[in-house]
């Protein structure tokens, strides 16, 4: 026996096309008027409680925040990178501590959480104050 060859016992069972006329015509089992018995939508659409839940206001202007924007802990950079070197997003990229986004390279900010004990110099990356101190501390370069 080959795969094409299979075929079903039981006969084809067309679906039931309700509201043409014969045994269910006229009202179709939905009864007489009313929300259930007519066509459509039959709850109020979701969107339309997200969009009462924006200001009715004329100033009011919706700012997205920023997709590409990625935070790094001192602690991962202690980890992964080596004494004297320069830690930029570029070379954060490389040794596959933050991707791309989108193709781009996102903006970066570096974190004060963990300890640091390597002096590194960092370019092109923002940096908390106690990240900034603790980098400094060490004897690092921002």
């Amino acid at each position: 026996m080959q795969l094409n060859e299979l075929k079903p016992i039981h006969k084809r069972k067309r679906k039931k096309r309700v509201g043409r006329g014969g045994k269910r015509g006229t009202y179709s089992g939905r009864g007489i008027k009313g929300q259930k018995s007519r066509a459509g939508r039959k709850l109020a659409p979701v969107i339309r409680e997200l969009i009462k839940k924006y200001p009715k206001l004329r100033g009011y202007k919706f700012k997205a925040r920023a997709k590409n924007k990625i935070e790094v802990n001192i602690d991962i950079l202690d980890k992964k990178f080596k004494e004297g070197e320069t830690v930029s997003p570029k070379t954060l990229i490389e040794k596959r501590i933050i991707r791309k986004i989108e193709g781009k390279i996102p903006e970066i900010k570096i974190l004060g959480k963990g300890k640091i004990t390597k002096n590194l110099i960092i370019e092109n990356c923002k940096i908390s104050k106690g990240a900034k101190e603790k980098i400094e501390k060490v004897g690092g370069k921002i």
